[in-house]
């Protein structure tokens, strides 16, 4: 049993996680989360990757239970909407896949290798999955009856804010600590290990392990440890987003919506009580006041005169490390990867789950602090490279933002993924190759690649079609789609 005295610095959604995990955990440790009472979180982030429903299982907390109190609504998939202009593939939906879509997954590979053969085939990605059907009845995926034996994934969007309350809520149910105050001083050890915090408010405290929740400031991770970071500017261009809420739809799709904009791309999200937008675009490409005008444009002046927006700065990249010495990163401080595919509270449930692992593998000591950090940063450059195949793939000419997207360099293993796609092979063998399929499985990468309409001008020597087999998809979806209830 872990019995350490954790002190967790900065709360948010990321800080309250962490808390309500290891306390989860660790009943006997002695944790303690300390925050600003002046400093305002983040919290723009709405949306989210079905894994956080683990999140929710492991603290015991029924869907009944926190989405009314978050605005929650559910996640299907993405839309991606003028990403290409090539005919045919200017919009697509990446899917959150059910049981169903064991059978289907293979048959849309093969659909697609065949055409990158050559082979006239009809390959949008919306042909196949049974989420998308199930979007465009504004159905959601949630199973009507818990003992039907379709299993599907399925996401949320929510107010981060108020998911962070309710994560704080069970955390001190959970025996957690709660203090308010700012950090003035960090005191060091001899060996470099963090002594000990300051806070004007609370005094001196100590702990065994202490956690940076202080969001991109670093406080403890970068400012006081120096640990390096590695910076994703040369990948991904955006670092700034504009943020405006905006009335409520009634009738929504169960669906973030992601449409390419001049210099970036905009998000949609439907919550029950409003709509999240904003505008994540690159500074060096277009201004703060600009980008907001775009995005006001863009969601209707009408909806949202008098709605004051909100300006964010982004740092892109990740920690070097994410566990030094006695200090874990979580969240921003550890690194951020924008936030296309939803991927940053997927990333800190990540870090805070492989960390209790690794305590516990190697029995309350650093043994597995290597592993851990080379496990997370691996992470983060897998999820780095699925974001970035979006900018590369895109095949926009009206900007240059977009012409230098595709401009961007890529990583051995990304290189190797699009050789197999551009090469007619099998890409899901070079993912189990890698070893990242649990990062963005093969449907994932052949949604987004097969989406835009990445394929060579089809042969018309080559005149085998498949349309039965699309009818049959279509008839099997149809009938799976009465399993799930409406939203």
């Amino acid at each position: 049993m872990f019995n350490k005295q954790i002190l967790i610095i900065g709360g948010g959604t990321a800080g309250w996680m962490t808390a309500s995990l290891l306390a989860k955990q660790w009943p006997q440790a002695d944790i303690t989360l300390i925050e600003s009472p002046n400093i305002p979180t983040v919290g723009v982030g709405e949306g989210s990757t079905p894994y956080i429903r683990h999140l929710f299982k492991t603290l015991d907390i029924s869907e009944a239970q926190w989405m009314s109190k978050c605005n929650a609504t559910f996640k299907n998939g993405i839309t991606f909407k003028h990403w290409s202009i090539r005919k045919g593939f200017e919009s697509y939906f990446h899917p959150f896949l059910s049981q169903y879509d064991d059978d289907v997954t293979p048959l849309f590979a093969q659909h697609t290798r065949l055409r990158r053969h050559g082979y006239p085939i009809t390959c949008h990605p919306d042909n196949y999955y049974l989420t998308k059907e199930l979007t465009n009845q504004r159905k959601s995926c949630q199973l009507q009856d818990s003992s039907n034996p379709v299993e599907t994934l399925y996401a949320y969007h929510f107010d981060a804010e108020k998911l962070g309350l309710l994560l704080k809520e069970k955390s001190l149910a959970l025996g957690v600590n709660h203090l308010l105050g700012n950090i003035s001083q960090v005191k060091q050890a001899e060996n470099g290990d963090i002594a000990s915090v300051v806070s004007d408010e609370q005094g001196e405290l100590s702990a065994d392990i202490f956690v940076d929740c202080t969001g991109f400031k670093a406080l403890l991770m970068q400012k006081t440890l120096n640990t390096p970071f590695v910076s994703y500017s040369d990948n991904l261009f955006n670092d700034s987003a504009v943020a405006i809420a905006s009335p409520k739809i009634d009738n929504y799709s169960p669906q973030t919506v992601s449409t390419a904009l001049s210099n970036g791309w905009a998000w949609h999200i439907p919550l029950q009580n409003r709509v999240g937008n904003g505008y994540v675009y690159s500074a060096k490409y277009q201004t703060a006041d600009s980008a907001e005008q775009e995005l006001r444009h863009f969601i209707g002046q009408d909806r949202v005169k008098d709605v004051e927006a909100r300006h964010i700065k982004m740092r892109v990249g990740r920690s070097e490390k994410h566990w030094n010495k006695n200090c874990l990163a979580v969240g921003l401080s550890q690194g951020f990867i924008e936030p296309l595919e939803a991927t940053a509270l997927h990333l800190v449930q990540d870090t805070i789950e492989s960390f209790i692992a690794a305590i516990e593998e190697g029995k309350g000591t650093t043994a597995k602090q290597d592993y851990f950090n080379d496990k997370i940063n691996y992470a983060f450059e897998r999820v780095r490279d699925y974001i970035v195949t979006h900018y590369i793939s895109n095949s926009r000419n009206d900007t240059p933002y977009w012409q230098d997207c595709r401009k961007i360099p890529v990583s051995d293993s990304l290189q190797r993924i699009l050789y197999a796609w551009f090469n007619g092979m099998d890409v899901a063998e070079e993912l189990d190759l890698q070893q990242i399929s649990q990062y963005y499985p093969s449907a994932s990468w052949h949604a987004l690649l097969a989406g835009v309409g990445t394929f060579p001008e089809p042969d018309p020597s080559k005149t085998e079609t498949f349309a039965n087999e699309i009818q049959q998809i279509q008839h099997r979806r149809d009938e799976l789609a009465k399993l799930f209830k409406n939203l």
